[in-house]
This record gives C-alpha cells, sequence and structure tokens, in this order.
C-alpha cells in the first residue's frame, strides 16, 4: 500500500468505529498487566470469564500476593497453561512490590522485566494504560498486515516495526485496536468475510471471499476434461507408442 492509501484504509476503520478498545476487563493498570498475560493463547472472553470475580476483590499486587498462587490457580483453571500463568501473575505482583512500589512501570524495558511479560504485553499496556502510540502485534494483527499488504513482515517484530512507520496520524494511538478487531471479527483465520470489509478494495488478497450462498465462479470449480470427453470432441486421447520400450532396472548378479 502506499501513503494515500494507508491513510484511507485507516480512515475507514475509524469511520467504522470511532472509539476502539481492548475487550478485556480491567479496573487498573495492574489488572490490565495481569489480565493481558492470562491472555497468552486464550480468547479476552474466556479470560473475562476468569477474571470478573477476581477482579471483583483483587485490583492490587498486594492483595494479589496475599490472595496466593494455589487460590489464583484455581480461579484461572479455565484457562489454557493456568499453572505457569498463575506462577507468573504472583511471581510479577512481588516484583512490582519490591522493585516498582506497587506501581505497574511506564517503560517496555521495565515491563519486560517482570515474568510472563513480553513485547507484546508490554506494548498492550503501555497503549491502553498509559496512552502510548504502541503497535501490540499479535496472530490477528500479524494476519492483517501480512494479508493486506499493509505491513507484511516474516515474524510480530517485523510487522510491528513497519506498523511503526507506515501508520500516519491521527491514527496511531488507536491503530493496534482497530487492527486486532479487524482481524477477529473480518479478516479471520480460515475465512475472510471480505464482502463486508470496508477496505476491500484497498487490500491486496485474492481471491476476495464472496458472500455466504454466493457460487463460485465457473472459472474457480471448473476441473479438468476426462480422456472420454476429450474423445467426444475429437481429440483423441494419447496412446503409448508401439516402438516405446520401458527400460528396466539391471538386478545385479
Amino acid at each position: 500500500m502506499n501513503r494515500e492509501q494507508i491513510f484511507e484504509f485507516f480512515r475507514r476503520l475509524a469511520e467504522e468505529n470511532p472509539s476502539p478498545t481492548t475487550e478485556l476487563e480491567y479496573e487498573n493498570p495492574y489488572t490490565l498487566l495481569v489480565a493481558v498475560v492470562l491472555s497468552a493463547q486464550a480468547t479476552d472472553a474466556s479470560v473475562n470469564i476468569a477474571t470478573r470475580p477476581l477482579f471483583a476483590h483483587i485490583r492490587t499486587p498486594e492483595q494479589m500476593v496475599a490472595f496466593g498462587e494455589e487460590r489464583l490457580r484455581d480461579a484461572i483453571k479455565t484457562i489454557g497453561l493456568f499453572n505457569t500463568k498463575a506462577k507468573n501473575v504472583i511471581a510479577l505482583s512481588q516484583a512490582l512490590i519490591d522493585q516498582h512500589h506497587t506501581q505497574v512501570p511506564r517503560t517496555r524495558e521495565e515491563l519486560e522485566a517482570l515474568p510472563g511479560v513480553g513485547r507484546k504485553t508490554a506494548n498492550v499496556v503501555l497503549n491502553t494504560a498509559f496512552g502510548e502510540e504502541t503497535f501490540a502485534v499479535d496472530t490477528h494483527i500479524f494476519r492483517v498486515g501480512n494479508r493486506t499488504g499493509l505491513a507484511p513482515g516474516k515474524d510480530p517484530l517485523q510487522v510491528e516495526l513497519k506498523l511503526e512507520k507506515v501508520v500516519p496520524q491521527p491514527f496511531r494511538l488507536n491503530a493496534h485496536h482497530w487492527l486486532i478487531l479487524h482481524g477477529r471479527y473480518i479478516c479471520k483465520a480460515r475465512t475472510p468475510e471480505c464482502w463486508r470489509c470496508p477496505v476491500i478494495d484497498l487490500c491486496r488478497y485474492k481471491p476476495k471471499t464472496p458472500p455466504p450462498g454466493t457460487k463460485p465462479s465457473a472459472s474457480r470449480t471448473a476441473s479438468p476434461r476426462s480422456s472420454a470427453a476429450r474423445t467426444a470432441t475429437g481429440r483423441k486421447p494419447r496412446t503409448p507408442s508401439a516402438n516405446r520400450s520401458r527400460s528396466r532396472p539391471t538386478r545385479l548378479p
């Protein structure tokens, strides 16, 4: 995409959804950090089911450490990798108490130093909790960036750096939310819903998915004609030449 197309791409997404935000439920920067850590390889909906009762009475690192790893593990057991995640949440909570006066740090380097926090998690927290113009590349953004041609890259970091370079103002703050939601609900992994995509003419993905119930075009359903069909139209099937003999491997004595 060129500069004008990229601007139009985000203008249309902004028009469709003027105020995008994360679908994770949280109370403050700390509970957002916990929710994002728990969301690794899990859906936001499944995380919200587990954290809703948890965040009703746990909103600080001190409360989480007092709650303990065993009870936390039981509270989030419906989420994948809950054993490892419970251990990391308790460890990062203790690190916040010991190293950051119970406050969530506001730099990527400090966030990534916490147990269970990677670059994507740090970027989500910086963007959503502190209003930084960061681009948290998950599977949805990675797919959308490559499929549309907006920010192609071989890995999430390449896509992130490309987005950092090409996304214009005034869309930078909310760009990562628009791309996640677009990938989650329209530009889906298995069957992108191109027929209702607001940026279909800007996207390089082909062939575009037709609306449900639409018959595929003849060019996509046509199959090679059989030898019988070729014979019926006057073309004879190819027959082996009488002089042609098959070579056989020589057997060693």
